[in-house]
């Protein structure tokens, strides 16, 4: 079975569900201008996975000029938390550690 990626934005809340991996993120990539249109916040919280490329998505969104305001990313699981850590992205990726 195939990885999937599923989005939903919902007010300014974009949430994230299935695995955020290379084979997964074109399709959020091709639409991330509209995606991104006012979103302060990205719920990882239902992610099961996350690769390196899935990270520097995150990365560029955190970046990118669509959004108006510093994006926070919510719900960040222990395994991207390490991943952010061990590339040392703590001060570029904002996050709220999920319990």
């Amino acid at each position: 079975m195939s990885p999937t990626l599923h989005w939903q934005c919902k007010e300014s809340t974009l949430s994230l569900q299935g695995e955020l991996v290379h084979n997964t993120l074109a399709d959020l990539w091709q639409q991330r201008h509209q995606v991104l249109s006012g979103v302060r916040t990205i719920d990882l919280s239902q992610l099961s996975r996350v690769d390196s490329a899935g990270l520097a998505l995150l990365v560029h969104f955190t970046a990118s000029d669509e959004a108006k305001d510093p994006l926070i990313l919510q719900g960040v699981q222990p395994a991207l938390r390490s991943l952010i850590v061990l590339y040392n992205l703590q001060g570029i990726l904002p996050c709220e550690v999920s319990a």
